[in-house]
């Protein structure tokens, strides 16, 4: 494997500026790899590479449509082995398969949180806002036995920095008190990603994660602890999660669980994902792979139209169901404000409206 071509893209500002390092220096060298393998049975036939890493702050690329600079990824590569997942290109910069590969051998960073805290305390940082779950979940399988998410929410609580975190893992309840209390002190964000109810779906194309019921269970418990949670609609599969009817059921199961947003995205397929994606696509569904080479002709997005349509549909039945679209670049006060000291006086009396 190619330890040494990965690199930061590029070095965070607290890297750059005690370690005096290049964009394209690795994050870390083969010598500080050890690989590792448990025979139980969540981890069976998964391979762990733990790495200490050099940084963990990732600047996003300029020309990314992402809505946020910064992100934190403890892992790389995934057991939840979504055959869509965009992070599968990846992989193949190691020298790893992009395939089976990318849900079987799972990078981690086991030195995650202690680096973190590092860069958030260089005076080069701004304590811009930092995004996790963007590449791969942060929450998968693996953080049951490695626990770097409490490091990390907590480094990032100390600084007062805001975070957002996307997962589809209901493991985040665990860190349910770390979450109220980050709440507390700072702007976070918290999506739990659900595109689709459909059971037989869900096995085949998301067979590593927990169940779509299961994840709305997630939005439902952090909004009663008064963390509110969004739901990002994604993927929405063209021909196989599209109809109007499985859209209504999806966006209503949303909105009883309490969702404060919906916002739907359609099914994206890059290299890497999409070799992946048509070869589950022609073994379980081999009638639609003439339409997709039709739809995603010129390239990895549905044409526009599509999109549109989609985020129309879905809009519509939020607005239906009480709930609306996340707004790009707005910050959201998770924690309500505290309420203010009651007046001295008379008891206030409920005014009637008739």
């Amino acid at each position: 494997m190619r330890w040494e071509n990965l690199a930061v893209e590029p070095a965070g500002p607290a890297e750059s500026a005690e370690h005096g390092r290049t964009a394209d220096a690795a994050l870390f060298g083969a010598d500080a790899v050890t690989t590792r393998t448990f025979d139980t049975p969540e981890f069976r036939g998964i391979t762990f590479h733990e790495v200490r890493a050099r940084s963990v702050l990732n600047r996003v690329p300029g020309a990314s449509r992402m809505p946020f600079e910064w992100t934190v990824n403890p892992y790389r590569g995934c057991s939840h082995a979504c055959v869509y997942c965009f992070a599968r290109k990846t992989h193949s910069y190691l020298d790893l398969d992009t395939g089976i590969g990318f849900d079987t051998q799972i990078v981690v960073k086991v030195n995650a949180p202690e680096v973190l805290r590092r860069q958030l305390a260089s005076r080069r940082w701004q304590g811009d806002h930092v995004a996790m779950g963007t590449n791969v979940d942060c929450y998968q399988r693996a953080e049951g036995r490695y626990r770097l998410m409490p490091g990390i929410i907590s480094a990032l609580t100390e600084h007062a920095n805001p975070f957002s975190i996307l997962t589809k893992g209901t493991l985040i309840l665990r860190d349910l008190d770390l979450l109220v209390r980050a709440a507390g002190v700072t702007d976070i964000g918290i999506s739990v990603s659900v595109g689709f109810l459909d059971t037989g779906l869900w096995r085949t194309v998301e067979p590593g994660t927990p169940a779509p019921e299961r994840r709305l269970d997630v939005v439902r418990t952090l909004g009663e602890h008064g963390i509110g949670c969004g739901v990002l609609m994604a993927p929405v599969i063209p021909f196989l999660s599209d109809h109007p009817a499985q859209l209504r059921a999806t966006v209503r199961a949303i909105a009883a669980a309490g969702a404060t947003s919906v916002t739907p995205l359609v099914l994206h397929l890059r290299p890497g994902a999409r070799e992946w994606f048509t070869a589950w696509l022609g073994q379980h569904h081999p009638h639609l792979v003439r339409r997709y080479e039709r739809l995603y002709a010129e390239g990895a997005y549905a044409p526009k139209w599509y999109q549109r349509r989609i985020t129309r549909q879905v809009h519509e039945l939020a607005q239906e169901y009480g709930i609306g679209p996340t707004r790009a670049g707005t910050a959201r006060r998770i924690r309500p404000p505290e309420p203010a000291e009651a007046p001295t006086g008379p008891e206030p009396v409920q005014l009637s409206l008739m």
